[in-house]
């Protein structure tokens, strides 16, 4: 099944019947690195996932592909050099979809960290790349770079190289490069249990689909063994798993749930060229600020998560305020207020809780427990979830003989060649970026748009061809899947892309037979969800 077309759902829990060789509980990164992993090793390989593909952490990163530079303040050597081998492979495999950007640190004469070790620091980090990109500014030449940056004791700063993605598009594409070579992956299907042999082996799990049209129907699907790659929701299964009637576990790790908020700007409201770092005035954690898909971006906090799980948690009143607080101090001249964000977005990641009092001090280390046939993955970051789907796949080889032929292949498969849409109306650099989204998927993506439909959406880069496109072939289920993942006018037009609703509308309903009462219904969701987790109320 090389795309989700119409009845790839039907299709698909249809064949839950057959056994597999693993389940991947998880459809973020992680879940989707080691899914693609899988399925190139050979292995039968079934994804599931409770809600849509990147709809947790990974759709709500801060968008950066990038080898942690902060880490290193902590001591955090080792997540930082495979971090940055992991951005430099990315961004040879994944052109148009990673691509760099310059980032400036500015340092003030009230920072902690002296310019001497920055140089040092910024060297170590060049050295792991094994390219030299860092530069030193004085004051008057960092300003020439940015005019808007606050040149109150501005002691000078840094000019570094690091990458951005699209963090929704990465996990839909690895996906998608993994059903075209023959695995099967299901969103909005959730595992209500492990299933165990009577040695208390795993040996599959017990899944609902969510959707309506199998009316919450379950079944139970078999395999040799189960990885959990559930992010910040993976201590909920083990709590699952060890209530009365079922075979123990052990006991994973204490988990530490931490959200990260971001604002969002218009590029109007505040112009950026290249990323800026900044050391927030009040408690010193490096803050950056960003041009991304044409909007800017700020962020990220770093503040315990101590409520319930939720797919879609919402900025809080105090994270608001610390993060304009930076923004002003950054960027004084521009007179920011409350007024002018555009939107808002949280994600919650998982660390494992060492106990320190500073959250960002944790290690983004990840590590495996492996459980008789269930391996969980705590932690770990974007940048490097091909490293982890590899470890992964490598430790239930160890453990189950049956597993094996495990190369280390590209964590992107078909980096972009221009002659896929050589002979399209598009510019290079539209060309670059759709294929790099999109990979072998982009030719016919073009080949279904309308004349029309390969103009931008706004002043979004989205095309809305795109629209027509996840529609058709990308398993949307909701409105929400399509305006905020498959495509990000949800995130970068104003009020959530509700502007253009109604050509969406006429691309929706012809593609995916919505009457007019399922798209209204859908439209209020959607604005419900926007006033709940993408807006300045939290």
């Amino acid at each position: 099944m090389i795309n989700w077309s119409p009845g790839w759902r039907d299709e698909i829990w249809s064949a839950l019947d057959q056994n597999y060789d693993l389940i991947v509980i998880g459809g973020g990164i992680t879940g989707g690195g080691i899914f693609l992993e899988a399925v190139r090793a050979g292995f039968r390989t079934l994804l599931l996932e409770a809600n849509d593909f990147a709809s947790g952490t990974s759709s709500r990163s801060s968008k950066l592909v990038h080898g942690g530079f902060r880490y290193l303040r902590n001591g955090q050597i080792g997540i930082t050099y495979h971090s940055v081998r992991e951005r430099e492979r990315l961004l040879h495999e994944g052109r148009g979809l990673i691509n760099q950007i310059g980032f400036i640190i500015a340092s003030y004469k009230r920072d902690r960290i002296p310019m001497w070790a920055l140089g040092l620091g910024l060297t170590l980090y060049d050295l792991f790349a094994f390219k030299w990109s860092h530069k030193y500014y004085p004051a008057e030449k960092l300003l020439d770079l940015c005019p808007n940056l606050n040149s109150e004791d501005l002691i000078g700063g840094y000019r570094f190289l690091d990458a951005l993605t699209d963090d929704a598009r990465l996990v839909l594409r690895t996906i998608k490069e993994g059903v075209r070579r023959g695995g099967y992956a299901l969103n909005y299907a959730r595992v209500e249990r492990i299933l165990h042999s009577r040695s208390g082996k795993v040996v599959g799990v017990v899944v609902r689909d969510m959707a309506s049209a199998n009316n919450y129907e379950e079944k139970p699907v078999h395999a040799k063994a189960v990885i959990n790659a559930t992010g910040a929701w993976v201590d909920e299964l083990f709590e699952e798993e060890n209530h009365p009637g079922t075979f123990p576990v052990k006991r994973i790790p204490r988990i530490r749930r931490l959200r990260g908020s971001h604002l969002v700007f218009s590029a109007e409201k505040l112009p950026l060229t290249r990323a800026i770092s900044i050391w927030h005035p009040k408690d010193k954690r490096p803050v950056f600020t960003f041009p991304w898909e044409g909007v800017t971006l700020v962020g990220t906090t770093d503040v315990d998560y101590r409520k319930k799980m939720e797919t879609d948690p919402a900025i809080s009143p105090e994270e608001v305020a610390y993060l304009l607080q930076v923004v002003n101090f950054s960027f004084p001249s521009l007179n920011l207020i409350e007024a002018d964000i555009q939107s808002t977005f949280s994600g919650i990641r998982s660390v494992v809780d060492t106990g320190k009092k500073d959250p960002s001090k944790e290690s983004r280390e990840h590590l495996f427990l492996y459980n008789d046939g269930l391996l969980t993955v705590i932690g770990g970051k974007l940048t490097t979830f091909h490293l982890i789907a590899h470890q992964a796949l490598n430790l239930l080889k160890r453990k189950i003989p049956e597993f094996h032929g495990i190369d280390n292949q590209p964590p992107v498969t078909s980096p972009p060649d221009l002659k896929l849409l050589i002979d399209t109306p598009l510019q290079t650099r539209e060309a670059i970026r759709l294929i790099g989204r999109y990979g072998q998927d982009s030719r016919q993506l073009v080949e279904l748009a309308t004349h029309s439909e390969l103009l931008p959406i706004e002043k979004s880069g989205n095309l809305w061809a795109e629209i027509r496109w996840a529609a058709k072939y990308e398993g949307i289920l909701h409105l929400e899947d399509l305006l905020l993942r498959r495509v990000r006018i949800g995130n970068i037009l104003p009020g959530g892309g509700l502007s253009v609703i109604d050509q969406v509308k006429s691309i929706v309903q012809e593609e995916l037979n919505w009457d007019n009462n399922r798209w209204t219904s859908e439209v209020t969701s959607y604005k419900n969800l926007l006033a709940k987790s993408f807006s300045i109320i939290g």
